[in-house]
């Protein structure tokens, strides 16, 4: 039996209006067919790296050829391209500002595509409705079968934003705050593969420096392999590095916020 295609949403546009609706009409007037997921339309109205956690969060868990549409797209309308970014498992479409490269490094990206080939987007283009106009339909077209490689040139000088990479210097993994949860943890961009290349094991005394300070804290598997008010290190049910406090609230103790950067130094 053939499964049904899989084209998710993530965008900033709400529930209010009409926005979402309308993109999935348009998917569903070229393949009705289709089963169509949200993830989210809650994102922060132009939060690119909370739609790019977000995203990041829930795509390891949707089966192999999905097709993700993402829209935070402060840039609509201006120079900024809509791309097509295929992976070893899935497509990704939205627009070239970083958005998508979180979710799609993780997965190996094989190839990304300038989307310009108007016989796969609607007959009028609107300059401030890509995620209708654009990247609707080509994830429609995508969902039956057609190549990414229809749908333009590729390029090779897509966007890939500081919070998509940490990186290595002077001995420091350094990476940033991605994400606050509800507790208070911090959730960085560090992945467990970051970790896993430098050989951290549960049990490690880490060196973690967060707005210039550096503290010790522990590599745990649980919060409570620490005592209660203790800073410990975690891999979260997202496979991200956190910066927690067993039972109390890191965001508010390190008084920290989206962006800042966080390092571990290895000796």
């Amino acid at each position: 039996m053939r499964t049904r295609p899989i084209i998710t949403l993530l965008s900033d546009f709400g529930l209010r209006d009409a926005y979402v609706a309308e993109m999935k009409a348009v998917i569903l007037s070229i393949n009705p067919h289709v089963c169509i997921v949200d993830i989210s339309h809650e994102i922060e109205k132009f939060n690119i790296r909370m739609g790019a956690f977000i995203l990041a969060a829930a795509t390891p868990y949707f089966p192999k050829n999905t097709i993700h549409v993402a829209v935070v797209d402060p840039g609509v309308g201006t120079k900024r391209r809509p791309i097509i970014i295929q992976t070893k498992r899935s497509l990704y479409i939205g627009p070239d500002n970083g958005l998508l490269l979180l979710s799609a490094r993780k997965e190996e990206v094989t190839h990304v595509y300038h989307t310009t080939n108007p016989k796969y987007m609607c007959p009028k283009i609107s300059t401030i409705f890509h995620g209708r106009d654009i990247f609707a339909p080509a994830a429609a077209h995508l969902s039956m079968g057609r190549a990414p490689s229809e749908f333009g040139p590729e390029i090779h000088d897509y966007v890939i934003p500081q919070f998509a990479e940490p990186y290595m210097k002077k001995g420091e993994l350094t990476g940033e705050i991605m994400h606050i949860d509800s507790f208070g943890n911090i959730v960085t961009n560090i992945s467990s593969k970051d970790l896993e290349k430098r050989e951290t094991s549960i049990g490690e005394l880490l060196h973690v420096r967060i707005k210039g300070e550096m503290i010790d804290m522990r590599f745990c598997s649980a919060y409570g392999e620490v005592p209660a008010g203790t800073p410990l290190a975690i891999v979260g049910s997202h496979d991200f590095l956190e910066i927690s406090i067993n039972q109390g609230n890191a965001s508010q103790t390190f008084k920290s916020k989206l962006g800042d950067a966080v390092s571990i130094h290895f000796r």
